[in-house]
């Protein structure tokens, strides 16, 4: 079948995209869905960072690529060997599938598949093929799922159902994303104590979800570190008890002072190495430091070593919130629509598929939190 993408073909294109426009809208062959493939309509996607990081250069990825990770659709068509999602069924995309049977799989890690991180590095589905295609020349599939897409096929195991049919297709696409790597990070990775301080640094999409996943697990102190007023005037409305820019070149003493010596938890979220530093300084002595962002490959982060001993900290990386997503994902909807996990709240901007370029020059430029894609 034909469909529209937004298609990546060269990387690094000079800012505003508005001008420079590094994604065009193309009309790809879509192949119809194999062995354990759906063929999915998408409903609506989230333009995140994962993204941008991919247009920019800073995350290198084999191309031309289909771009788009964080969604949610309608099952269309299911491939030979699927007998638990049929047409009809409403589904949440997960940008990294899980195979099941590597080492990380089975002790429970499914964010740390083997096959997943290779497919995704290659730009494929977790079976190493491809399902989009133009003039014969083969497009990449973005994380597994080329999102920014009408129709998609897709690994069976990049999917997870949704029994509720009434949740809007907007807020369902959250949570393929930004809610599991954000709350995830809290929850799973540190899995931070009721009544523990936490700082988050970077109050993009995942930083706020950190946020209010904090607020959830009863943080009793939530620091909210970022460059944008805006932003952290957002993070006071989610539940964060101080905010601080840290712009201020006083910020680390600033934190400490407010916090007594520092947090039990500081989460990194931006993918920056000034925001490490910052999180890793307000972390108190024996207090744990916690990063979902990614970085350019080439920038590195140091500390003193001694510190790690000296003063018993912890440093952990959190990928995918370090979720189990078809365990996670169901109660972070339960959550959500208790009004304990406001998520919805992220979003800032609706747009098409036509004004992709023009939303990622938004988010590129803090402007946005989440910006939704509706088709």
């Amino acid at each position: 079948m034909k469909i529209r993408s937004a298609v990546l073909r060269k990387s690094g294109q000079p800012r505003p995209y508005a001008e420079s426009k590094p994604i065009q809208i193309e009309t790809l062959e879509l192949d119809p869905p194999k062995q354990g493939e759906v063929l999915v309509q998408i409903k609506a996607a989230s333009l995140c960072h994962s993204d941008l990081s991919v247009i920019d250069g800073s995350r290198p990825r084999p191309l031309p690529m289909a771009l788009g990770h964080e969604a949610s659709g309608v099952v269309v068509e299911v491939g030979d060997g699927i007998v638990d999602l049929e047409p009809g069924d409403h589904v949440v995309c997960v940008f990294v599938p899980s195979c099941g049977q590597c080492i990380p799989c089975k002790e429970g890690r499914p964010a740390l598949c083997e096959l997943g991180a290779k497919s995704n590095a290659e730009g494929t589905l977790i079976n190493g093929e491809r399902r989009l295609h133009t003039g014969g020349e083969w497009i990449h599939h973005h994380l597994g799922l080329s999102a920014f897409s009408e129709y998609a096929v897709v690994s069976r195991h990049s999917l997870i159902k949704i029994e509720d049919r009434e949740i809007p297709f907007e807020k369902l696409a959250l949570f393929g994303c930004a809610v599991i790597t954000g709350v995830g990070a809290v929850v799973n990775t540190a899995n931070i104590k009721m009544g523990s301080t936490v700082a988050v640094v970077g109050l993009g999409g995942v930083g706020l979800s950190a946020l209010l996943g904090a607020v959830s697990a009863g943080a009793s102190q939530i620091i909210a570190v970022d460059i944008n007023e805006g932003k952290l005037k957002k993070a006071k409305e989610f539940g964060a008890t101080e905010t601080f820019n840290s712009r201020d070149p006083s910020v680390i003493e600033m934190v400490k002072k407010a916090t007594n010596g520092g947090v039990d938890y500081a989460f990194e979220t931006a993918g920056v190495v000034k925001a490490m530093e910052i999180a890793y300084n307000i972390t108190k002595r024996g207090g744990t430091t916690v990063t979902s962002g990614l970085p350019h490959p080439k920038h590195h982060f140091s500390f003193p070593q001694v510190t790690l001993t000296a003063e018993e900290k912890t440093m952990k990386g959190s990928y995918l919130g370090s979720c189990v997503p078809n365990r996670d994902i169901p109660r972070f909807i339960d959550l959500f629509k208790q009004n304990r996990l406001p998520v919805d709240q992220l979003v800032t901007d609706y747009i098409t598929l036509d004004e992709i370029n023009e939303g990622f020059d938004k988010l590129a430029n803090g402007d946005s939190t989440r910006i939704i894609m509706k088709f």
